[in-house]
Protein backbone atom coordinates (compact mmCIF):
# COMPACT_ATOMS: atom_id res chain seq x y z
CA UNK A 1 0.00 0.00 0.00
CA UNK A 2 1.39 3.51 -0.97
CA UNK A 3 2.41 6.01 1.89
CA UNK A 4 -0.18 8.72 2.24
CA UNK A 5 1.39 12.36 1.84
CA UNK A 6 0.47 15.62 3.99
CA UNK A 7 -1.85 17.74 2.21
CA UNK A 8 0.99 20.62 1.93
CA UNK A 9 3.21 18.26 0.41
CA UNK A 10 1.30 17.44 -1.83
CA UNK A 11 0.21 21.03 -3.15
CA UNK A 12 3.25 21.98 -3.19
CA UNK A 13 4.50 19.08 -5.49
CA UNK A 14 1.85 19.64 -8.12
CA UNK A 15 1.09 21.86 -10.52
CA UNK A 16 -0.41 25.40 -9.29
CA UNK A 17 -1.95 26.32 -12.75
CA UNK A 18 -4.43 23.21 -12.47
CA UNK A 19 -4.70 21.67 -9.39
CA UNK A 20 -5.71 22.15 -5.43
CA UNK A 21 -6.43 20.24 -2.46
CA UNK A 22 -9.79 19.84 -1.64
CA UNK A 23 -11.61 18.11 1.08
CA UNK A 24 -9.05 15.23 0.77
CA UNK A 25 -8.81 14.95 -2.54
CA UNK A 26 -6.63 16.44 -5.50
CA UNK A 27 -8.86 18.54 -7.63
CA UNK A 28 -8.75 20.49 -11.30
CA UNK A 29 -10.69 22.08 -13.38
CA UNK A 30 -10.06 22.30 -17.12
CA UNK A 31 -12.37 24.29 -19.55
CA UNK A 32 -12.16 22.82 -22.62
CA UNK A 33 -14.43 25.55 -24.30
CA UNK A 34 -15.89 22.73 -27.04
CA UNK A 35 -17.75 19.20 -26.26
CA UNK A 36 -15.35 17.41 -28.36
CA UNK A 37 -11.84 18.62 -26.86
CA UNK A 38 -13.82 17.74 -23.69
CA UNK A 39 -13.76 14.70 -24.97
CA UNK A 40 -10.48 14.37 -26.42
CA UNK A 41 -8.76 15.47 -22.95
CA UNK A 42 -10.89 12.68 -21.55
CA UNK A 43 -9.74 10.00 -23.71
CA UNK A 44 -6.20 11.11 -23.31
CA UNK A 45 -6.91 11.17 -19.53
CA UNK A 46 -7.86 7.27 -19.18
CA UNK A 47 -5.23 6.16 -21.93
CA UNK A 48 -2.72 7.56 -19.12
CA UNK A 49 -4.73 6.22 -15.84
CA UNK A 50 -5.09 2.39 -17.82
CA UNK A 51 -1.39 2.63 -18.08
CA UNK A 52 -0.48 3.87 -14.10
CA UNK A 53 -3.09 1.27 -12.69
CA UNK A 54 -4.67 4.16 -11.20
CA UNK A 55 -7.86 6.02 -12.09
CA UNK A 56 -9.45 8.89 -11.27
CA UNK A 57 -12.89 10.59 -10.95
CA UNK A 58 -13.95 12.24 -13.97
CA UNK A 59 -16.75 14.72 -15.16
CA UNK A 60 -17.22 15.77 -18.78
CA UNK A 61 -19.54 18.65 -18.91
CA UNK A 62 -19.82 21.41 -21.23
CA UNK A 63 -17.35 23.27 -21.44
CA UNK A 64 -15.55 22.17 -19.01
CA UNK A 65 -13.57 18.79 -17.40
CA UNK A 66 -13.59 18.42 -13.99
CA UNK A 67 -11.20 15.22 -12.43
CA UNK A 68 -10.00 13.90 -8.86
CA UNK A 69 -7.55 12.28 -7.91
CA UNK A 70 -7.40 10.17 -4.53
CA UNK A 71 -5.77 6.56 -3.73
CA UNK A 72 -8.61 4.92 -1.86
CA UNK A 73 -6.55 2.23 -0.61
CA UNK A 74 -4.28 4.30 1.02
CA UNK A 75 -7.35 6.71 2.59
CA UNK A 76 -5.31 9.75 0.70
CA UNK A 77 -2.99 11.18 -1.45
CA UNK A 78 -0.07 9.31 -2.39
CA UNK A 79 2.62 9.88 -5.11
CA UNK A 80 0.22 8.22 -7.65
CA UNK A 81 -1.61 10.61 -7.44
CA UNK A 82 1.04 13.31 -7.81
CA UNK A 83 2.46 11.16 -10.31
CA UNK A 84 -1.12 11.23 -12.80
CA UNK A 85 -1.48 14.79 -12.14
CA UNK A 86 1.42 15.42 -13.58
CA UNK A 87 1.07 13.39 -16.62
CA UNK A 88 -2.44 14.99 -16.92
CA UNK A 89 -1.21 18.12 -16.95
CA UNK A 90 1.35 17.54 -19.01
CA UNK A 91 -1.84 16.56 -21.98
CA UNK A 92 -3.82 19.71 -21.30
CA UNK A 93 -0.61 21.67 -22.11
CA UNK A 94 -0.18 19.58 -25.27
CA UNK A 95 -4.04 20.01 -26.40
CA UNK A 96 -3.72 24.18 -25.37
CA UNK A 97 -6.49 23.47 -22.78
CA UNK A 98 -6.39 25.94 -19.39
CA UNK A 99 -6.65 24.82 -15.95
CA UNK A 100 -9.35 26.68 -13.95
CA UNK A 101 -7.14 26.30 -10.59
CA UNK A 102 -10.11 28.52 -8.69
CA UNK A 103 -12.46 26.48 -9.63
CA UNK A 104 -12.05 23.22 -7.68
CA UNK A 105 -15.00 22.53 -4.75
CA UNK A 106 -16.59 20.09 -2.50
CA UNK A 107 -19.81 20.34 -0.79
CA UNK A 108 -20.42 19.11 2.58
CA UNK A 109 -23.65 19.12 4.74
CA UNK A 110 -23.41 19.20 8.54
CA UNK A 111 -26.92 17.78 10.83
CA UNK A 112 -26.60 18.75 14.27
CA UNK A 113 -27.86 16.29 16.22
CA UNK A 114 -28.31 15.52 19.88
CA UNK A 115 -28.24 11.55 19.44
CA UNK A 116 -26.46 10.71 16.37
CA UNK A 117 -26.69 6.94 16.32
CA UNK A 118 -31.08 7.26 16.20
CA UNK A 119 -30.67 10.05 13.14
CA UNK A 120 -27.68 8.12 11.27
CA UNK A 121 -29.76 5.14 10.17
CA UNK A 122 -33.01 7.63 8.70
CA UNK A 123 -30.18 9.78 6.52
CA UNK A 124 -28.15 6.57 5.74
CA UNK A 125 -31.48 4.92 4.12
CA UNK A 126 -33.46 8.20 2.91
CA UNK A 127 -30.06 9.14 1.03
CA UNK A 128 -29.42 5.58 0.08
CA UNK A 129 -25.39 6.55 1.57
CA UNK A 130 -23.25 4.76 3.37
CA UNK A 131 -21.14 5.28 6.36
CA UNK A 132 -16.99 6.28 6.00
CA UNK A 133 -15.00 8.01 8.02
CA UNK A 134 -13.67 11.27 6.11
CA UNK A 135 -10.52 12.32 7.73
CA UNK A 136 -11.29 16.29 7.09
CA UNK A 137 -14.00 15.91 9.46
CA UNK A 138 -11.96 14.81 12.55
CA UNK A 139 -13.15 11.31 13.23
CA UNK A 140 -16.75 12.42 12.94
CA UNK A 141 -19.62 10.09 11.83
CA UNK A 142 -20.29 10.77 8.06
CA UNK A 143 -21.94 9.12 5.10
CA UNK A 144 -21.29 9.16 1.28
CA UNK A 145 -22.95 8.55 -1.75
CA UNK A 146 -21.86 5.13 -3.72
CA UNK A 147 -21.30 6.71 -6.89
CA UNK A 148 -19.54 9.39 -5.99
CA UNK A 149 -22.10 12.10 -6.96
CA UNK A 150 -24.04 13.36 -4.04
CA UNK A 151 -22.52 15.81 -1.26
CA UNK A 152 -20.62 14.42 2.26
CA UNK A 153 -23.25 14.51 5.28
CA UNK A 154 -21.58 14.38 8.16
CA UNK A 155 -22.87 14.56 11.74
CA UNK A 156 -22.10 17.35 14.44
CA UNK A 157 -22.51 16.50 17.92
CA UNK A 158 -25.11 19.18 19.87
CA UNK A 159 -25.02 19.64 23.68
CA UNK A 160 -28.44 21.02 24.11
CA UNK A 161 -32.01 21.14 22.20
CA UNK A 162 -32.72 24.16 20.18
CA UNK A 163 -36.14 25.54 20.52
CA UNK A 164 -36.86 26.70 16.64
CA UNK A 165 -38.03 24.62 14.10
CA UNK A 166 -35.79 21.79 11.86
CA UNK A 167 -32.12 22.76 11.79
CA UNK A 168 -32.19 20.98 7.85
CA UNK A 169 -34.35 20.07 5.11
CA UNK A 170 -33.03 17.96 2.45
CA UNK A 171 -34.76 17.31 -1.03
CA UNK A 172 -34.24 13.76 -2.69
CA UNK A 173 -35.27 13.12 -5.82
CA UNK A 174 -35.55 9.50 -6.90
CA UNK A 175 -37.21 7.94 -10.40
CA UNK A 176 -40.79 7.36 -9.49
CA UNK A 177 -40.65 3.62 -9.12
CA UNK A 178 -37.91 3.94 -6.42
CA UNK A 179 -39.62 6.10 -4.50
CA UNK A 180 -42.08 3.88 -1.80
CA UNK A 181 -39.37 1.29 -1.21
CA UNK A 182 -36.95 4.36 -0.53
CA UNK A 183 -39.69 6.06 1.99
CA UNK A 184 -40.25 2.50 3.62
CA UNK A 185 -36.54 2.13 4.14
CA UNK A 186 -36.48 5.62 5.67
CA UNK A 187 -39.07 4.71 7.98
CA UNK A 188 -37.84 1.30 8.69
CA UNK A 189 -34.49 3.26 9.66
CA UNK A 190 -36.08 5.27 12.52
CA UNK A 191 -37.95 8.27 10.28
CA UNK A 192 -41.67 8.66 10.33
CA UNK A 193 -44.04 9.92 7.70
CA UNK A 194 -44.51 13.56 8.30
CA UNK A 195 -47.36 14.19 4.97
CA UNK A 196 -47.99 11.73 1.88
CA UNK A 197 -50.95 14.54 0.81
CA UNK A 198 -48.71 14.80 -2.24
CA UNK A 199 -47.78 11.88 -2.90
CA UNK A 200 -46.39 10.70 -5.32
CA UNK A 201 -44.73 14.31 -6.10
CA UNK A 202 -43.49 13.81 -2.82
CA UNK A 203 -43.26 12.50 0.60
CA UNK A 204 -42.67 14.68 3.44
CA UNK A 205 -40.43 12.48 6.30
CA UNK A 206 -38.82 13.42 9.65
CA UNK A 207 -35.19 11.72 11.19
CA UNK A 208 -36.02 11.10 15.14
CA UNK A 209 -34.91 14.71 15.82
CA UNK A 210 -37.01 16.30 13.51
CA UNK A 211 -35.06 17.15 10.81
CA UNK A 212 -36.78 16.86 7.08
CA UNK A 213 -36.48 15.02 3.89
CA UNK A 214 -38.45 15.38 1.10
CA UNK A 215 -38.43 12.20 -1.38
CA UNK A 216 -39.57 13.45 -4.62
CA UNK A 217 -40.08 11.72 -8.41
CA UNK A 218 -41.77 13.29 -11.39
CA UNK A 219 -44.98 11.99 -11.12
CA UNK A 220 -48.06 15.42 -10.36
CA UNK A 221 -45.09 17.69 -9.86
CA UNK A 222 -46.30 19.88 -13.07
CA UNK A 223 -50.17 20.19 -11.43
CA UNK A 224 -48.27 20.60 -7.73
CA UNK A 225 -46.29 23.73 -9.14
CA UNK A 226 -49.51 25.35 -10.59
CA UNK A 227 -51.21 24.90 -7.38
CA UNK A 228 -48.31 26.01 -5.44
CA UNK A 229 -48.58 29.13 -7.91
CA UNK A 230 -52.33 29.54 -7.77
CA UNK A 231 -52.17 28.99 -4.06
Amino acid sequence: MAATLTYAAVQSAVDARHWRVVLGALQASFRTETFVRGVELVRRVADLAEAAGHHPDVDLRYPRVRITLTTHDAGGLTAKDVDLAARISAVADELGIAGEPARPHSLEIAIDALNIPSVLPFWRAVLAYRDEVVPDLGGSPALVDPDGVGPVVWFQQMDAPRPQRGRIHLDVDVPHDVAPDRVAAAIAAGGRLVSDRRAPSFWVLADPEGNEACVSTWKDRQQDRQQDRQG
